[in-house]
């Protein structure tokens, strides 16, 4: 198994049908229950164990899943109400060492919480012109929001499987 993209890297090609998008849409509500439930009952020595070598700890990827998500909902309000702006990136890396990331993570969960649920509540009533609107990331390019939602699906997959998929390595799963 690949430790850095367990789940394998996001890929998506074809027609974005309204199940698809619906499905992805369910994933990113679900995904604050689903991050709760794989770091439930952690210790803080697991959560401040790393995935894998060279990677971040369970409690990192707890707050940088709330990053993640809170960068995208801004990205998605932007490109709803300016024509195609350019986002800014941020480096994840160096969020990871600042003062937050030493807080509990509930507090990212709770964030997540309320994230999503707002987030959620935006995206299942975008219309199909909404859905094809854009921002450009100055290093992927033009981006649209249907494809997008499908990445972020994609995103909390990835970092839950993370999680899974130490704790299965290590045992703690039993």
């Amino acid at each position: 198994m690949n430790e850095k993209y367990p789940i394998g890297q996001f890929q998506f090609e074809g027609e974005i049908t309204p199940s698809v998008r619906e499905g992805w849409i369910k994933e990113i509500e679900r995904l604050p229950l689903k991050l709760k439930e794989a770091v439930k009952d952690l210790s803080d020595v697991q959560l401040n164990t790393p995935y894998r070598n060279g990677g971040w700890t369970v409690w990192q990827v707890v707050h940088h899943v709330a990053d993640s998500h809170m960068n995208a909902y801004i990205r998605f309000k932007l490109a709803l109400t300016e024509d195609k702006p350019i986002i800014k990136p941020y480096e994840e890396a160096r969020w990871a060492e600042l003062a937050d990331y030493s807080l509990p993570i509930d507090v990212s969960l709770a964030l997540l919480d309320a994230l999503h649920e707002r987030w959620t509540a935006l995206l299942k009533d975008l219309t199909l012109s909404e859905l094809k609107k854009t921002f450009i990331h100055p290093e992927s390019g033009e981006i649209s929001l249907e494809k997008n939602i499908g990445l972020y699906a994609w995103h909390g997959r990835h970092h839950v499987a993370h999680i899974e998929s130490l704790k299965t390595k290590m045992g703690w799963d039993n």
